[in-house]
């Protein structure tokens, strides 16, 4: 198992944040993913629009998981609208 951070940047309409979270978790969890961290950065403007959007809500999660697994949750999160941007980056030990 490798560590790794993901900052995500939810869409701020309507309770998206909200669902975008209650979302990536439950791909976290269904990849079986160990969860270390959870951190609330905020609502934010964007620094170039994306999705015709300007502002996004940041989120960091720290996790371990093995290397395949991060594609997988990668590709299921790209396709949800509540999820405007995302990076995931493995930490140095």
């Amino acid at each position: 198992m490798r560590k790794y951070e993901a900052v995500v940047i939810f869409n701020i309409e309507e309770g998206n944040f909200e669902r975008g979270k209650e979302i990536l978790k439950e791909q976290l969890t269904k990849a079986g993913v160990n969860l270390l961290k959870e951190e609330d950065m905020g609502e934010r403007n964007l620094a170039y629009e994306i999705k015709k959007h300007d502002r996004g809500h940041y989120y960091l999660y720290e996790f371990e998981s093995s290397p395949e697994k991060i594609k997988e949750i990668e590709k299921s999160l790209k396709l949800k609208t509540e999820v405007l941007k995302m990076l995931i980056v493995r930490k140095d030990h």
